[in-house]
């Protein structure tokens, strides 16, 4: 059964593996060289607090991670957030993503973001399904702003809007 908890400093090298790998091989990021530890846990502070960050645990294994993120450093973004989501290769189409969504959802509410946004890297079907199924509606594409894997990359945006203010 998968576990969604709060990551903490252990969880680092699989989250890590996970999200290198996502580097390596998917346009789902735009970091083009993989990360070290080090670079990880300078990322890794940045969260706790309005801005959580979760994993999803099988059989005592880090399998994917989910977090909320600033929108902009603008004061008047504050009640607006950006959520990632990453799944290790192994666990793809098993739950997973559909696990961390509906935490890190819940979270977003009780913390009162007024909205959630989600880029998504344009023919990346499986997360569009995903975020779709929660609720999210798509609100605009910026053409070609990412050069990856020797082809220009769209974002297309997708948007939640949260009713139920914490």
């Amino acid at each position: 059964m998968i576990h969604i908890r709060t990551a903490v400093l252990s969880d680092l090298p699989a989250m890590l593996e996970i999200y290198n790998s996502a580097i390596r091989n998917l346009t789902a990021t735009f970091d083009l060289t993989e990360q070290t530890l080090d670079e990880r846990k300078i990322w890794f502070e940045k969260y706790g607090g309005k801005y959580p960050l979760i994993v999803a645990e099988l059989d005592g294994e880090v399998i994917g991670y989910s977090c909320l993120n600033p929108f902009r450093d603008k004061p008047a973004y504050s009640h607006s957030t950006e959520l990632s989501v990453y799944i290790s290769s192994n666990h793809r189409g098993n739950g997973v993503g559909t696990a961390l969504m509906q935490e890190i959802l819940h979270r977003a509410t009780e913390l009162g973001y007024h909205t959630v946004i989600a880029g998504i890297t344009g023919g990346n079907e499986v997360s569009v399904k995903l975020h779709k199924k929660f609720g999210f509606e798509y609100v605009g594409c910026f053409k070609e702003v990412g050069f990856k894997f020797g082809e220009w990359q769209d974002v297309h945006f997708y948007q939640l809007m949260i009713t139920n203010k914490a």
